[in-house]
């Protein structure tokens, strides 16, 4: 066979081949948001339920996983306000508490006391969750496929409209960063 005839015969099943890869992709792709949010939590020290889905879905999110006794708590502060600048043009901002890191309190009630009292958060906070290694909640699993895990308390994660991780960043990057600013800016 010439090698005309083999790249003729073999062209199309390439091709198809190419396209089942793209069209698989995209497939993963579009399906972000329903691994990202197919999940129902409970609210920080409450027995109210919240569908993610219906909660996130379509909604940029600053979502960060976070501890009552860090070195880091103040950044409820920061993010408090962030909350209050974007919440209008349709920023959700979601905490979640987290012992990965042996610094959130044993004690639900603690935890939001920290939270609602002592910072005056008014942004979604959950009950505490695992955000790390096999027992991570599916939620910080589909994150982390997408960008990576958190490495300690306080890590943001930027997610947009479609359920995609656009930016992270670390516990020592504020919250009203300017290149966390950045990046919900892109997410709006």
């Amino acid at each position: 066979m010439s090698l005309s005839r083999f790249a003729c015969s073999i062209l199309p099943a390439l091709m198809f081949a190419a396209a089942t890869l793209t069209a698989s992709a995209a497939g993963a792709a579009d399906d972000a948001p329903a691994r990202l949010y197919d999940h129902d939590l409970r609210r920080l020290h409450s027995d109210d339920m919240v569908r993610l889905a219906e909660r996130f879905a379509g909604q940029p999110v600053l979502v960060v996983n976070t501890a009552s006794h860090c070195g880091f708590t103040r950044q409820f502060r920061e993010l408090e306000a962030v909350h209050q600048r974007f919440k209008d043009r349709g920023l959700k901002v979601a905490g979640f508490p987290s012992d990965d890191f042996r610094q959130e309190a044993g004690d639900e009630a603690e935890t939001a006391e920290v939270c609602f009292k002592n910072f005056g958060v008014t942004f979604d906070m959950f009950a505490p969750i695992h955000v790390t290694g096999t027992e991570a909640h599916p939620l910080f699993r589909e994150i982390a496929r997408q960008s990576a895990a958190p490495d300690w308390n306080f890590h943001k994660y930027v997610i947009d409209r479609n359920g995609r991780v656009i930016a992270r960043f670390g516990s020592r990057t504020k919250p009203d960063a300017p290149e966390v600013i950045a990046a919900i800016e892109k997410a709006l």
